[in-house]
């Protein structure tokens, strides 16, 4: 089968741990007789130093046109003081409402092997950890009405949080669905004591549960479920939630698996087209050095194979590929403890490489 992939490999770590992730990518082709096509494009700083826009005309055109999107990082200090609708971020707001990506999913996955780097005692990490997240992504704070005025005391700032009824229901029936192929458990985050967005929120969630009786569906508060996820992680499965309370807490469930390093992302539309990405930031202190942990980046793109392509034996192979490498005692610096073996970023994509088909 053939496959186009629009890349962008972004700023900091973001080329490096790309490089590492298509030549993964072209070896899985290989060994299962498949053929991807990668265009690169321009996103977030580079665009700017380049094009001086965050998203030119011609990434948004090759990426409507793809199959599926591999991102890297976008951002970083030397452009932070620039407006905010010029900041390198902006780029993935507008990216992800432009291909209609409404749901983001990010799996929290401790593995074995490093649960030394997990921050939470023994006793609370129990037989491991295994949370989804499911991020409404294009809606609520971050798209919503915002400005400032003259008030009584001074310049204020708004920010409206608005949801629609169809923008919950889509967004829940993911949330269903994902957990009717894990445990069958959906928590539904929200502020609902507080928030009229998040009572319709609720009352959505609820209509919709209807539908999956198989599932059971909890309700918990946002502060609560930020307390709930270090007291004991074990009790969730998937997670349902707002846009803000989902950029918050997927990556605070991504901290108590171990590193933040590990961990994937993708975000989907309507037809499975997707865009994949590590939740981990641009990291430009340690850009160029051979230091960044490259497999967030790699597993983004086991999914990218599971979730646009239903690849599932393509998928697992690398998944199992990664296992392996930690098996072996082969770390990153982030994710490094005693008596394992230190590797770089090319050390690293070269292991998992040797293990795909092995």
């Amino acid at each position: 089968m053939n496959f186009n992939i629009a890349v962008i490999p972004g700023d900091g770590i973001g080329p490096e741990v790309i490089m590492e992730t298509i030549q993964v990518l072209e070896k899985v082709g290989k060994i299962f007789n498949h053929k991807f096509a990668f265009t690169e494009v321009l996103a977030g700083g580079c665009a700017i130093d380049a094009q001086g826009e965050i998203l030119p005309e011609e990434t948004l055109d090759v990426c409507k046109e793809s199959d599926a999107v591999l991102l890297g990082a976008l951002g970083g200090p030397k452009w932070d003081n620039l407006p905010g609708e010029k900041r390198p971020e902006k780029a993935l707001l507008t990216l992800r409402k432009a291909l209609g990506l409404y749901a983001n999913i990010r799996p929290a996955i401790m593995y074995n092997e490093l649960k030394d780097a997990c921050p939470l005692k023994p006793e609370i990490i129990g037989d491991g950890i295994d949370i989804c997240v499911v991020r409404e992504l294009t809606g609520g704070i971050y798209f919503g009405e915002k400005g400032r005025k003259n008030g009584k005391m001074g310049e204020e700032a708004y920010d409206v949080k608005q949801y629609s009824e169809v923008e919950v229901e889509r967004i829940a029936k993911t949330a269903f669905e994902i957990a009717r192929k894990r445990n069958s458990r959906v928590t539904s985050v929200d502020k609902a004591n507080v928030l009229e967005s998040s009572r319709l929120w609720r009352s959505v969630v609820e209509k919709v549960a209807k539908d999956y009786p198989d599932v059971y569906l909890n309700h918990m508060y946002v502060d609560n479920a930020a307390m709930q996820l270090v007291r004991d992680p074990g009790q969730f499965d998937v997670i349902l939630t707002t846009n803000m309370f989902g950029d918050i807490l997927s990556d605070e469930a991504s901290m108590i698996t171990g590193s933040i390093g590990m961990l994937p992302s993708a975000s989907l539309g309507e037809d499975n087209k997707g865009m994949y990405e590590p939740i981990h930031g641009s990291a430009p202190d340690i850009a160029g050095q051979d230091k960044a942990n490259p497999i967030a980046t790699i597993l983004s793109a086991a999914m990218m194979l599971r979730y646009s392509f239903d690849l599932e034996e393509e998928a697992a192979a690398i998944e199992k590929a990664i296992s392996e490498v930690l098996k072996n005692n082969y770390r990153t610096g982030d994710i490094m403890s005693k008596d394992m073996k230190l590797v770089g970023t090319k050390e690293m994509g070269k292991l998992i490489l040797e293990q795909i088909g092995g």
